[in-house]
């Protein structure tokens, strides 16, 4: 396979691999919250209240997909929406006591699962590893917005 075709298929791979593990590690843990809405939780955890357009950039998720997540969460109690007191076509997502009390577990149960998915990779890998993934996300970056 040509090395420039494998760098796309692995990277594919990788991450439906990984969102289908943190799933299935949730699952068996009970904690019901798919690995989009966590990466939601993790932004506010992180960051505080937030507005949906932060989340949306915070997560590199489109506005609308953003939407159905909080929708989502707010159903299952996790955060509310709250409008914005400087404009009103804002909303403030706001984590619950609930949202919250899901914190240090819910963090401990994902930081898990990468260690278990670094297994075995070095530390200087790891450095080579994020630094090409970012010179990869800088080349393509969406509207000239990088990440990271």
């Amino acid at each position: 396979m040509i090395l420039v075709k494998q760098v796309g298929v692995y990277v594919n791979i990788l991450n439906c691999r990984l969102k289908k593990y943190l799933a299935e590690v949730f699952k068996k843990n009970n904690v019901n919250l798919t690995g989009e809405q966590y990466l939601v939780m993790d932004a506010l955890w992180n960051e505080g209240t937030l507005t949906q357009q932060a989340i949306a950039f915070i997560i590199q998720k489109d506005k609308n997909s953003v939407t159905q997540f909080i929708d989502n969460l707010e159903k299952k109690g996790l955060v509310t929406r709250s409008v914005s007191k400087d404009d009103r076509r804002v909303n403030n997502i706001v984590v619950t006591k609930e949202g919250m009390a899901l914190k240090d577990s819910t963090k401990q149960l994902a930081i898990d699962t990468m260690n278990k998915a670094i297994d075995g990779i070095s530390e200087d890998d790891l450095n080579t590893f994020v630094s090409v993934l970012k010179k990869v996300c800088g080349n393509i970056s969406d509207f000239g917005t990088k990440i990271g």
